[in-house]
């Protein structure tokens, strides 16, 4: 029997990816192990490889269509084998995604907006997790859409078969997010306005002196010498294990919250936000509240390279409770980092600087600070406390033995 190609799972926020490219044609013959079809998640793009030796018999989802997670979207098998018809998984064709996205206005769409206007007010909305995220990207508000499903639950099919009224056509928000880009850049316009637009974002920003810091680097490789981890003592890895320490301190901010479920999250791991050509990924290193500076500093060596290689593997990806970016070396100072949902937290770093002080023997002294700008989500996060927060990264930079204890 013909094997199917599927719809990987790549993180715990993805419930649908898109299909980039397919590399081979129907009547290929492909070779187990090859990658066939290029697809992309909300952190980044991945290829999809033939699970045995034999030809591509059927593309269920073509350039540009989108599936749901775990669905078909393409048959590797032996010349004339059988495209199995269902498997048990819902499959998303290039077909139903055209017809569902051409519906045309009828009768059908007029009584649904009817039977919109008669929703009463403040009536807890039902709508499943891709409705919402459609209906996001369209410009739609979800009161304004009749729901087909269970209890009215809102499904993909009502969002795409909804018809907006006159005035939110002009308002000139309706069409899909991201429209006119392709892959990678594609998904990242998508998160970043959901992101946005579904959060309550607010960015605080103050300096640390990390004068002791760069002190306590010096004298710690000096001691060590050779058998201490050139990364362990990185700003990056000191960075990162700051943030690890004032999170464990603060709770509060190593938190998801996705508009539904708020949960606190017991283990840290931080992700770190990564240029590469295509545009911006976010590699995660793991439980880094169990990790002692040289793990921390090898792990972040590692996953960063891989990911600017594109060799990285799709879970390591996944599962951040923070985030990282840093726009040091470019120069920057100050920015408004957007965060990476459904985290809370994300903290950008800037470029050091260096200021002249008289200390109290009245001798000129120089000290070296790092601008730091903490993005939260108010919704869930008041001022003071996250205030309190990026305070504690501050004592740990500037108490950096702290760090080691």
């Amino acid at each position: 029997m013909a094997e199917m190609l599927m719809m990987p799972t790549l993180g715990l926020t993805m419930t649908e990816g898109t299909v980039d490219q397919w590399y081979k044609k129907v009547g290929d013959k492909v070779s187990k192990g090859e990658p066939v079809v290029a697809i992309s998640s909300e952190k980044l793009t991945h290829d999809v490889e033939a699970p045995c030796d034999g030809i591509l018999l059927a593309i269920s989802v073509e350039d540009g269509g989108e599936a749901p997670c775990k669905a078909a979207i393409g048959y590797v098998g032996a010349e004339g084998e059988e495209v199995p018809k269902s498997d048990g998984v819902t499959e998303t064709t290039s077909e139903k995604v055209k017809t569902e996205s051409q519906v045309e206005p009828s009768a059908t769409n007029t009584e649904v907006q009817i039977q919109s206007v008669e929703r009463q007010e403040g009536a807890r909305i039902f709508a499943t997790p891709l409705a919402r995220k459609l209906a996001a990207e369209k410009g739609y508000e979800l009161q304004d859409v009749v729901g087909t499903g269970g209890n009215g639950r809102i499904t993909r099919l009502d969002v795409n078969r909804h018809v907006p009224s006159p005035a939110v056509v002009n308002s000139g928000i309706v069409g899909t997010i991201g429209e006119g880009l392709n892959g990678m850049r594609k998904v990242i316009a998508q998160r970043m306005h959901h992101s946005l637009h579904h959060t309550a974002q607010l960015t605080l920003q103050r300096k640390a002196d990390i004068t002791e810091l760069m002190t306590f680097r010096k004298e710690l490789k000096v001691k060590a010498g050779d058998s201490l981890n050139r990364q362990a003592l990185s700003i990056n890895t000191l960075l990162i294990k700051a943030v690890s320490l004032a999170l464990q301190d603060y709770p509060e901010m190593n938190a998801w919250y996705d508009g539904q479920q708020h949960t606190l999250v017991e283990g840290v791991s931080v992700g770190v936000a990564v240029a590469v050509d295509d545009g911006l990924v976010v590699p995660v290193i793991q439980n880094v509240h169990q990790k002692s500076l040289t793990q921390i500093g090898s792990d972040f060596s590692e996953v960063t390279s891989q990911a600017i290689d594109g060799t990285l593997a799709g879970d390591k990806y996944t599962g951040s409770t923070f985030t990282i970016t840093n726009l040091g070396s470019l120069g920057i100072e100050y920015f408004t980092p957007i965060l990476n949902t459904p985290e809370v937290g994300i903290l950008g770093i800037g470029a050091t600087s260096r200021r002249l002080d008289i200390d109290e023997e009245q001798q000129l002294v120089i000290h070296q600070e790092l601008p730091l700008s903490l993005t939260f989500d108010h919704q869930v996060i008041d001022g003071s406390p996250a205030a309190e927060f990026l305070q504690r990264v501050v004592y740990y930079l500037e108490n950096p033995y702290a760090l080691i204890v």
